[in-house]
């Protein structure tokens, strides 16, 4: 979900000024108002997906590299610079410091992430370390600890 302004009067849902100052602006509309809206927009991907999985039974050390969509759900330190898909699967833990185009975290990641397109943070994911990237999508209920920077989207 991006953060964004929008005219009191506009999410009112019923086309009245929500407040005496139809020019106020909410940051948020009224509890019970959403309708139609996700809080993470990742896509559905089975184990086919993948060209690569790190299974749960693996613990992994050093700097990896790839360049297709890649699974994680084992231990991880160290670096990553991609270019492909990253996730992060529930239950995996990185200690790293992440650079990629797209990362998905449903697990714990210790470290700085940096994607070129997307970050997402489901419910069940726990991201401790600054995070860049001109699209950041965190579910309600999910962990993070750190700053967020949103770049400018490359075309």
């Amino acid at each position: 979900m991006r953060a964004g302004f929008v005219p009191a009067h506009e999410n009112s849902g019923n086309n009245e000024p929500a407040h005496e100052n139809p020019g106020l602006l909410t940051l948020f509309p009224p509890l019970g108002k959403i309708s139609g809206m996700t809080d993470v927009h990742s896509d559905v991907m089975d184990d086919a997906d993948f060209d690569t999985i790190l299974s749960r039974n693996i613990d992994f050390s050093g700097i990896l590299n790839f360049e297709k969509p890649f699974l994680i759900r084992g231990r991880l330190s160290g670096d990553i610079i991609a270019k492909g898909i990253l996730v992060v699967d529930e239950g995996a833990v990185v200690e790293a410091n992440i650079n990629t185009s797209r990362v998905i975290i449903r697990g714990s990641v210790k470290g700085d992430v940096i994607a070129s397109e997307k970050v997402e943070v489901t419910i069940t994911g726990k991201l401790i370390g600054n995070v860049t990237a001109p699209e950041i999508f965190m579910e309600t209920g999910c962990h993070f600890s750190g700053r967020c920077t949103m770049t400018e989207k490359k075309i």
